[in-house]
């Protein structure tokens, strides 16, 4: 049977130091609080949320969280409302990495979201994003109702008359969402080293640059 390895750990197996931060960052998080708890949740009722699945969740929830009227990003799993697969348990198709972002109404809308989301993510990858490969990596926008799914679709549109090609990212009815592991709560805060190896590894910014222009990821970085 062929095993699936993702771009981390590709690039663990590249970088042993690396493997060795990154897993005393983990262990250490595991230590301090269990599967599905969140440091960084932020409080649902301090402003309106959404959900977005863009591979990775250490790279989404950067660019969310560096965004300007967003509260907080929980890294964690989301799926379908129709998905039936518990959303924590490892290697089910119907679940994604994502994230769920808090953010002030007052000061940032939807289509806002939409606009950081797509410049974070390859519209044309069916198979994953970047390096990281296979269904729990694909990018998905999880609507919450009939406006975010009007908003999502005519974004959906305007994107593939910009870069010219069919959009492959699913627009799909939120369903359940997990967080997960403590540890993995802004990953790019508690391990830049690590993060950097990996995001440079990866090759999302230049794909992102040549997909966007010079303006590369809206919202991802100052």
């Amino acid at each position: 049977m062929a095993i699936s390895v993702t771009g981390r750990e590709r690039l663990w197996a590249r970088h042993p130091r690396y493997l060795r931060l990154l897993a005393a960052a983990l262990l250490a998080g595991a230590a301090v609080l269990a599967l599905g708890s969140c440091a960084s949740a932020g409080d649902p009722a301090a402003g309106a949320q959404a959900i977005f699945a863009g591979g990775c969740f250490w790279s989404i929830e950067e660019a969310f969280e560096k965004t300007p009227g967003v509260l907080s990003a929980v890294s964690g799993f989301a799926g379908a409302a129709d998905a039936p697969h518990d959303m924590k348990s490892a290697g089910g198709a119907d679940r994604r990495e994502a994230v769920r972002v808090f953010y002030d109404p007052a000061r940032i809308d939807y289509a806002r979201l939409l606009d950081v989301f797509w410049h974070n993510v390859d519209p044309l990858d069916a198979g994953g994003q970047f390096c990281d490969r296979g269904a729990e990596y694909c990018a998905a926008i999880f609507v919450a109702n009939d406006e975010e799914r009007r908003l999502a679709e005519e974004s959906k549109r305007r994107v593939a008359e910009t870069v010219h090609a069919a959009v492959v990212t699913e627009i799909l009815a939120a369903g359940r969402f997990a967080a997960a592991e403590a540890a993995h709560q802004d990953f790019y805060k508690k391990n830049p080293e690590p993060y950097r190896r990996y995001e440079e590894g990866c090759g999302r910014e230049k794909r992102l640059r040549a997909l966007w222009g010079a303006s590369g990821p809206t919202g991802a970085k100052p």
